[in-house]
């Protein structure tokens, strides 16, 4: 079966450069909800051998972007608006106990501060696929700042569906100029090194954001998207 044009890649990275294809193809919806994503298709698309492909969906059901159940094919994950509710809830728990975590040490890392200037300039040229991954970076580079392993392996565990909620609506409905106001408000609690400030601002943050991809999933009259 033909998939379209092959799609050629790096091969110094060639694993993490498919995943990172699939990824992203994913979250902007190009790969949409239910399709099917097998060894074959990607060999197909990428020209790579089948333990490369296998790895790369290996990899995507980790994260939570692709499911699989026994002696099944893996497919693109669907959401309920309970699994959103659900997902935010645990989301905001970590993020929010990460950034009181980081606001005690007064410091803000290099890495959020430049996930915010890329998101900036993305939204300058209405790159969607740069605002996605500027965001992501945002909150990973938070969790991950915070010194807390744990935090950072549970933040880990639901990235894929963060990808899909933020992919499949959120930058679709958001004003960016707000989502920059509210990453900036976080920043400025981080580095005057105040963190329940820090927590309730980022608690703020994600509920604007929860509000948002549960009213777009709504407005679409589905019972589950992706």
């Amino acid at each position: 079966m033909s998939y379209g044009p092959t799609i050629n890649v790096s091969p110094t990275t060639l694993t993490d450069a498919v995943y990172e294809s699939l990824r992203q193809r994913i979250a902007t919806g190009e790969i949409p909800s239910g399709d099917r994503v097998t060894e074959a298709r990607v060999v197909g698309e990428y020209s790579v051998a089948r333990p490369t492909a296998k790895a790369c969906i290996e990899r995507l059901v980790g994260t939570g972007l692709l499911q699989r159940s026994t002696h099944k094919s893996a497919v693109v994950t669907t959401l309920t608006v309970e699994d959103i509710d659900d997902l935010f809830l645990v989301r905001t728990t970590i993020e929010r106990a990460a950034a009181v975590k980081l606001a005690q040490s007064g410091a803000v890392p290099r890495s959020m501060l430049e996930a915010q200037r890329a998101y900036d300039v993305a939204g300058q040229f209405d790159d969607r696929a740069a605002l996605v991954r500027a965001d992501i970076e945002f909150h990973a580079s938070l969790v991950h700042a915070s010194g807390s392993k744990r935090l950072a392996r549970m933040h880990e565990l639901i990235a894929g569906e963060i990808l899909l909620t933020i992919g499949s609506t959120g930058h679709q409905v958001a004003s960016r100029s707000a989502v920059t106001a509210e990453h900036a408000g976080i920043l400025e609690s981080l580095e005057r090194g105040l963190p329940y400030e820090a927590g309730d601002r980022l608690a703020s943050h994600l509920d604007a954001a929860h509000r948002r991809v549960r009213a777009a999933f709504l407005d679409s009259g589905e019972k589950t998207f992706s």
